[in-house]
């Protein structure tokens, strides 16, 4: 009765899940729906705004007079919303020559601008403009990151909403009518190419469509070029984006041009970071003279004391772990389920180290998600090779990894359904293999090629909640480190305990080495100790202590001589004895990266991420000059013009201005709650940029040689998070973009916008990191979806544009780019999102971030 009972309480449990997991769909389907919405409600709005402050009606005199708007300032909301729609209308100039293209403004006197706090983001900057580059009305969905984990410059806040006054609303029918406009005007009709780039990009053209020729269109499938309108139409996510081609360009202008791919190629010269954080066994030294350990997608083979690293580039997505044959030459490493198309699927290489080549590619195909675990047999030489998938029951698999370039699968069983940390074969008994992970220890017997399982056994012994690591001693004894900081002996031959060393650690046991001398060393991760065992396993009173910012120890690896190599869990590689200090060779983050700032006259970078730390590089050396934690996670950073000071962004909205060299903190200031994706100082430093996931461009005025900062006023117009700016020359203007796909151009003296073509498509910008304009149209790939290039800069020389995508690519390009799909070079090493690139000053580098696989490349131009 009570199992009848219980089957139908476990069957309306089961139709109860299948009716909320429907109403999740509806409901994750409307919120796309909305989205779509609010970009296309945005759009209307910011055109109909547009209208209103610069709409004329001809007097009988066929003079223009300007015609109110029936917003009023005093009736807007007093605290505008996150997509903000409050504009401050200007009646526009009335001026015979208006048509011409205006003069440049002057940079403005070192003097205290007034404060605008509520500026109008459609100010027009001649009498007559058409809009600024801006996605045409269209539903489209929610921006999304086409790699499984989403970064965050691409996703939008939780908290955007559109605010639509009664004002907006009334405008919107107002303005629908094509009664109130009229068609002839003298000093239009001597200038009909002023007439059509009045109309273009907004509604005043569908008024205006009967009176305008048809324009021949011609272009690719994601691109359309407008000749007579002077307009190539890029279409991002299916959604047409205006760009105006420079004066210059016009006439000339093809989308059928060919353009030719950059002379100058990419070699990878130098990479910063360790994978420690949630890897182990992954730190060995080598016959060369290296060590080898690997990041991201990159095996690294680093030799200290020449200051040379070789790189193994066979990989296409993140190396999981690596193992050592017993020649100390041949190495396998394995990886993850790839976005690459030439090797998706996880696989195993085995290659050399000295020549780099690779002699095998094992199990393509053969496993799920990732391979977790590798390790070469010892007893018989080396032939076989053990593989551990990630995938629900772990399998595992013996391969005759000789056998062909592929291999041969010897067999494979289910392992474990827990998580499986580590395996290794036994160093003198042929036919048994060791696996462990959480709350288990395996044994394994592989003679007549099968897998027989044996569990071991803690028995008196609490059992651990994780056996973390494991290492054998000259007699065939085996030793394992657990998490509750003890170290278990198992005698040879035996799947039960012989010997427990209590409290060896306080926490888990992390690594345990066996030394040539006969000597053992285990290392803790909580309390960062490596403390050395003699051949009884009784302390022979030898230890260290790493400091706190290295983290704990995740591997350890007897290095040249008497040295020791010490991988930890931030990351990093240390180098030393235990009786002499130790002292760091490899540094890097812990946690996602996207500030980067280079130098402007020193071969010296600044990275900054959601670890809190700054990391001050120096190109040559390869090594850190200084760091810093600023107790917040960093998602921008820029160096003033001069190079005397870094100012540095946060995701909580604050940002700070430090003095380069000394650390010291001149300024601090807060704009917005939410991230700032961008912060920047114009070319003569005399003004900040500051763009925020808010929406707004925050303008700052700079004082007192970069110590004080007083805020001019905010630019308000996008509809989205701002994503990437650049100053103008003449540190007049600034560009910027938006995550709705949005190109906006402001004057910053005012915290205008710039509406007039006449005088944006002409501008000279100082730097190239908007990723939406004419001039990088040829970096988005066919069918982008807006989200794909993370990233872009321009060389010192005007000659080079470099990318970084959510591929993990790095992609460099002849500059211009303003032909569809330009061709470039491409290069990987990176295993996730690219989030930010930069040439250093001579051009002779380039500085790449990898996001969350936590790496710094550095890219030698040849």
């Amino acid at each position: 009765m009570e199992d009848g009972i219980q089957d139908i309480i476990n069957h309306d449990n089961d139709a109860l899940r299948d009716r909320v997991a429907d109403l999740e769909k509806k409901v994750q389907e409307q919120a796309d729906e909305i989205v779509c919405l609010r970009g296309t409600l945005a759009d209307v709005l910011r055109r109909v705004t547009q209208l209103e402050g610069r709409a004329v009606i001809i007097t009988s005199n066929n003079v223009p007079t300007p015609v109110k708007s029936s917003f009023s300032s005093n009736t807007l909301p007093s605290k505008p919303s996150n997509i903000n729609y409050q504009r401050q209308i200007t009646s526009p100039t009335t001026n015979s020559n208006s048509h011409h293209p205006a003069p440049q403004t002057p940079a403005q006197p070192n003097r205290r601008l007034s404060h605008y706090p509520s500026s109008g983001s459609l100010h027009s900057e001649g009498g007559h403009s058409s809009s600024s580059a801006s996605p045409i009305p269209s539903p489209s969905p929610s921006i999304t990151n086409s790699r499984s984990s989403p970064s965050p410059r691409h996703t939008p806040s939780p908290n955007r909403h559109i605010s639509m006054s009664t004002s907006n609303l009334n405008s919107m029918k107002k303005w629908s009518s094509s009664q109130e406009y009229l068609t002839s005007n003298n000093n239009a009709s001597d200038h009909p190419k002023f007439l059509k780039r009045v109309t273009t990009g907004s509604l005043f053209n569908l008024n205006m469509r009967s009176v305008t020729p048809n324009h021949a269109r011609h272009g690719t499938k994601d691109a359309v070029l407008m000749q007579e309108e002077g307009i190539v139409k890029l279409y991002l996510r299916g959604r047409p984006i205006a760009l105006h081609i420079p004066t210059d360009y016009l006439q000339d202008y093809s989308l059928n041009k060919v353009s030719n791919p950059p002379s100058q190629r990419l070699k990878l010269e130098w990479v910063y970071g360790y994978r420690g954080r949630d890897c182990r066994s992954n730190l060995y030294f080598l016959p060369t003279g290296e060590m080898v350990y690997f990041i991201a997608s990159v095996v690294v083979l680093y030799n200290v004391e020449d200051q040379i690293q070789r790189h193994y580039m066979g990989h296409t997505d993140d190396i999981k772990c690596l193992a050592l044959h017993p020649n100390k030459l041949i190495i396998a490493t394995g990886q993850v389920a790839s976005t690459d198309r030439r090797e998706r699927r996880p696989h195993v290489r085995i290659w050399d180290s000295v020549s780099l080549n690779t002699l095998h590619v094992i199990g393509a195909g053969e496993f799920e998600r990732a391979v977790c675990c590798v390790a070469f047999s010892h007893a018989d030489g080396g032939s076989l090779l053990c593989v551990i998938d990630e995938s629900v029951e772990h399998t595992l698999s013996l391969w005759d990894w000789q056998k062909g370039e592929k291999g041969h699968k010897i067999t494979e069983t289910k392992s474990a359904t827990e998580t499986v940390l580590a395996a290794e074969f036994h160093p003198m008994d042929r036919h048994t293999l060791i696996t462990i992970g959480r709350g288990h220890i395996y044994f394994w017997d592989t003679e007549g090629g099968t897998l027989a399982k044996k569990l071991g056994l803690f028995e008196k012994q609490d059992k651990p909640r994780y056996v973390l690591c494991m290492s054998f001693t000259e007699t065939g004894e085996l030793l394992t480190g657990d998490s509750n900081g003890n170290i278990l002996v198992w005698s040879r031959g035996s799947n039960k305990v012989a010997r427990t060393i209590y409290n060896a650690h306080d926490g888990g046991v992390f690594s345990i080495c066996s030394m040539k001398d006969g000597t053992f060393l285990s290392g803790g991760g909580r309390d960062r100790r490596i403390i050395e065992w003699d051949h009884a396993l009784t302390r022979t009173g030898r230890e260290a202590k790493l400091p706190e910012q290295t983290g704990g120890i995740r591997a350890l690896a007897q290095g040249k001589g008497s040295m020791l190599l010490v991988g930890t869990t931030r990351n990093c590689i240390l180098q030393g004895t235990l009786s002499l200090n130790f002292s760091l060779v490899v540094q890097g983050h812990t946690e996602e990266i996207w500030a980067l700032a280079v130098h402007p006259n020193q071969s010296q970078f600044i990275t900054g991420g959601h670890d809190h730390y700054i990391h001050l590089w120096d190109t040559m050396s390869h090594s850190v000059v200084w760091s810093k934690d600023i107790g917040e996670s960093v998602q921008s950073a820029c160096f003033s013009p001069d190079g005397s000071v870094v100012a540095l962004a946060t995701t909580s909205g604050r940002w700070s201005v430090l003095d380069a060299t000394t650390r010291q903190v001149y300024s601090m200031h807060a704009d917005g709650s939410e991230s700032i994706d961008c912060i920047k100082f114009s070319p003569d430093g005399r003004f900040l940029a500051v763009g925020s996931h808010d929406n707004y461009i925050y303008v700052y005025q700079v004082d007192d040689e970069y110590k004080k900062y007083n805020r001019i006023g905010r630019c308000m117009g996008h509809s989205s998070f701002i994503t990437h700016l650049d100053w103008s020359d003449d540190s007049t203007y600034i560009q910027t973009n938006s995550g709705d796909y949005e190109l906006l151009f402001w004057n910053a003296g005012v915290c205008r916008q710039v509406s007039n073509m006449s005088i944006a498509r002409d501008i000279k910008w100082n730097t190239q990191t908007c990723t939406i304009g004419f001039s990088v149209l040829g970096i988005w790939p066919e069918n982008a979806d807006g989200s794909d290039v993370n990233t872009c800069s321009r060389s010192h020389s005007h000659k080079l544009l470099a990318t970084g995508d959510d591929f993990g690519k790095v992609n460099i390009y002849s500059y211009l780019s303003c032909q569809p799909k330009s061709p470039h070079h491409s290069y990987g090493g990176h295993s996730s999102h690219v989030t930010n690139v930069d040439f250093t000053p001579d051009d002779t580098r380039l500085i790449s971030l990898g996001g969350r696989d936590c790496s710094i490349m550095q890219w030698a131009l040849t």
